[in-house]
Order: structure tokens, then sequence, then C-alpha cells
């Protein structure tokens, strides 16, 4: 089983290097809002880079859900228990 703080630390990774930003730290309640590069595009690259890293395959369905970096834990931590 994979911790949730595991899931936060391997995410913000993902985050520092699809934003190209080392400073990023992940907080549950984040939105593309938070981060001024994080538009359409950069969020495609943010998903498939999600998927890599977790080796997830994540559906349109559940990605439409997501209303901030809290939920996206929420998820990756329940496919990967």
């Amino acid at each position: 089983m994979t911790d949730v703080n595991d899931i936060r630390s391997r995410l913000n990774i993902v985050f520092q290097d699809v934003f190209d930003d080392p400073g990023i730290q992940v907080r549950d309640d984040m939105t593309a809002e938070d981060i001024e590069d994080w538009d359409s595009v950069a969020h495609i690259t943010l998903i498939l880079s999600v998927e890599e890293a977790f080796g997830v395959r994540l559906n349109a369905a559940e990605i439409g859900k997501l209303s901030n970096v809290g939920a996206m834990i929420d998820l990756l931590h329940r496919m990967l228990k």
C-alpha cells in the first residue's frame, strides 16, 4: 500500500518537473489558478506525467472530477491500494 505522504512527495516531483519550477510545493487546496503556467497544454502534460510516474491510467471522467491537488492525491491513493 502506498502512503498518502509518499504520493504527495512523488506528485510534488512531477509538478516540479512539468512546470520546470523546483520551488513548487503542492498543497491539497492547490488548483490551476495557483500556478501561472498551468494551462490546458500543461494540464495534459501533467496528467500524462502523473500516469507515468505512478503507473496508472486516468480516464476522462476521473480527471474531470478532480477539483484540486488533494482530490488527485485521494484518487491516486485509492488506485494504488
